[in-house]
């Protein structure tokens, strides 16, 4: 049951927001997921949005579930229709209906991390890779790289440096024997998803008229072909809500760009900016110390977390020399916890 007594006053004001292009900047633990899911909510019981004009992207199929299971609490109706889904799973889905404007047939494959590996494998052979310069892991890594970056895949990888020329060889003749097994990797689920919003017209303007509210989370690890894709579907009406925290990203090994995040405003310059700064899973102690640092952080848009909660114990600092070292440190330190 949708309940908005249960929100913070800046939580609702970004409920409440339900028009033009919203920035919330949430600070870890500040009840991100909560905004996201009772905006979503508010917008079918109190406005009257139908679910299947509501698009929620995120980026874990776990974090997807635990969305969906929380709006459907919310809400008296069904919303088996709304799209609550991942970048990838959105792109998948999109291109089963129209892919065949590309080239592909629409019973496509995708491959897997160990059918990549394979192909990776047989064509080394073929391209005189010897595995020991350039291991298959690396290639993989690099072709990743590639597709996620906000250059053309080949240009990124001639401009890698060292083992360039016989990599984009590689390259080639791994996208041809893809394309030959009407199979597209994981990286290629979103340039092929972008691919087909920016060639085909009709399929954009469908999918612009169908979804009239975007809501994004995490944005601050969007690549570039996922913030294209958001450009792309929201330019007309500008209804897109992102949720993020510009002091955190985990997602730079596959392209993410702090810089969607903190250019918000300039994408979208009629935004509002709704900061999240009350904590409710942390102590005042961690809160202050967290708050030190991050200060010291370049770019950032800025916010302060606080807490109505305990002080809590003091912070202890242990110093040791390598990352096995600390992690071995923490295992015991939790043990000895749990002994108590």
């Amino acid at each position: 049951m949708l309940n908005l007594n249960l929100l913070n006053k800046e939580q609702l004001e970004a409920v409440q927001t339900t028009e033009g292009p919203l920035l919330v900047l949430a600070g870890a633990g500040s009840g991100k997921t909560r905004v996201l899911t009772y905006r979503i909510a508010n917008l079918v019981e109190n406005h009257g949005v139908p679910p299947w004009a509501i698009l929620a992207l995120t980026f874990t199929n776990k974090a997807a579930r635990e969305m969906r299971e929380r709006i459907e609490s919310l809400l008296s109706e069904d919303s088996s229709d709304m799209w609550v889904t991942t970048f990838h799973s959105f792109c998948a889905k999109i291109l089963r209906f129209d892919i065949d404007k590309l080239g592909y047939d629409n019973r496509f494959v995708i491959y897997d991390e160990q059918d990549q590996t394979s192909l990776i494998t047989d064509l080394m052979k073929s391209c005189n890779i010897d595995e020991k310069k350039l291991p298959k892991g690396a290639i993989k890594a690099k072709i990743s790289e590639a597709k996620n970056s906000s250059e053309a895949p080949e240009t990124y990888i001639l401009q890698s440096g060292d083992g360039s020329d016989k990599l984009i060889d590689l390259y080639r003749a791994y996208q041809k024997r893809l394309k030959e097994c009407n199979a597209l990797d994981f990286d290629d689920l979103l340039l092929k998803g972008l691919e087909l919003l920016e060639k085909c017209p009709d399929v954009l303007q469908k999918y612009r008229r169908k979804f009239r509210y975007v809501l994004v989370d995490e944005y601050q690890d969007t690549n570039h072909p996922q913030y294209r894709i958001v450009q792309l579907i929201c330019k007309e009406h500008q209804n897109i809500c992102v949720v993020g925290d510009d002091d955190q990203s985990i997602y730079g090994w596959r392209g993410a760009d702090i810089r969607n995040i903190l250019e918000f405003e300039k994408d979208f310059k009629s935004a509002k900016v709704i900061r999240l700064e009350q904590n409710y899973r942390s102590t005042k102690t961690v809160l202050d110390a967290a708050n030190a640092l991050i200060a010291n952080n370049d770019g950032r848009l800025g916010k302060n977390l606080w807490t109505s909660g305990s002080q809590g114990a003091k912070i202890l600092v242990k110093e040791l020399e390598s990352e096995m070292d600390e992690a071995a440190w923490v295992v015991d330190s939790i043990r000895r916890a749990q002994r108590l």
